[in-house]
């Protein structure tokens, strides 16, 4: 090892408490090494102490601890982390194994559900129609006879119109009933049919017609025994006398996923000829008796 002799050099650092100062006609010690500008935002850490037989190997991309008889300096620069290595593709790692399986598994599963629901076109139950089907033309599909000995009258102009599409098929119809002489209509009559395809109607139609009296003012609404899986009559009076006024009556039926409204409406004035329109109570049991009547003409 080589020493500096009589050269200025600037002030020593402070040595450690357990290392005794230069002795005068001894050597000065060696210079150390001004520190080097490093990542930490903190004075450079001590260089660890010598290493010794049992110490761990030393890993890639760790630094190596300094050998054994050579002294540390407790002011060197520490050694320079290297990149850190790529894992062994055979190595161990049950953990990283572990994850790799997890991902893979999620995927498979990921795809398999999505074909599941591509092949069958969603993942609710699928549709309850029981046999129903929507005619192109409610008008001559549905049955309303139970009206005609109070208006035998036909209507020329009635309106139809028809839906299909994958997730609903739908048939309406609306006409006018004309008693015997009269030149205007006296009252009218509507049916619609609808059959989902795609979801449920049950909840939402029990939401609407069992609280129908809660949402519209002045009507009353009742249960109905016997037709479909439940059914509701809607009906109104705001007659006074035999010139003002209307009777208004619905029966809403619910059949698995189909569901079918008929309604009947007949509104007073001084104009009208017919002074004296049916009851509701008898209108309430066409409406029934045609109902079922029709329900069963809708079934394939």
């Amino acid at each position: 090892m080589h020493y500096l002799h009589d050269m200025s050099t600037p002030p020593q650092p402070p040595q450690p408490a357990d290392q005794p100062g230069p002795q005068p006609g001894q050597p000065a010690p060696q210079q150390g090494v001004p520190p080097q500008p490093t990542a930490y935002s903190y004075p450079n850490p001590q260089s660890p102490p010598p290493g010794n037989f049992y110490a761990q190997p030393t890993l890639v991309g760790q630094p190596a601890p300094p050998q054994a008889g050579v002294p540390g300096n407790p002011y060197a620069q520490p050694p320079q982390y290297g990149p850190v290595p790529t894992p062994a593709s055979g190595g161990g790692g049950g953990a990283g194994r572990a994850v790799l399986w997890l991902a893979v598994g999620a995927v498979i599963a990921s795809a398999a559900w999505a074909a599941g629901v591509f092949l069958i076109g969603g993942t609710g139950d699928s549709a309850d129609l029981r046999g129903y089907s929507a005619p192109s033309n409610m008008c001559s599909g549905a049955d309303y006879s139970s009206f005609k000995d109070e208006y035998p009258e036909n209507d020329s102009s009635a309106t139809h119109n028809s839906l299909k599409d994958k997730a609903l098929d739908e048939s309406y119809c609306s006409l006018s009933l004309k008693k015997t002489g009269s030149s205007y209509a006296d009252a009218y009559l509507s049916m619609q049919v609808d059959l989902h395809r795609k979801t449920d109607p049950g909840p939402e139609f029990t939401a609407t017609w069992k609280n129908y009296g809660d949402s519209h003012t002045g009507y009353d609404v009742s249960p109905v025994k016997g037709i479909g899986d439940e059914a509701y009559l809607v009906s109104q009076d705001t007659t006074s006398g035999s010139t003002s006024g209307s009777r208004y009556a619905t029966l809403a039926v619910r059949d698995g996923w189909v569901t079918y409204t008929m309604s009947y409406s007949a509104y007073l004035s001084s104009y009208d000829q017919d002074k004296n329109p049916p009851a509701l109570t008898d209108v309430s049991d066409w409406l029934k008796t045609d109902t079922r009547s029709t329900l069963e003409q809708l079934k394939d």
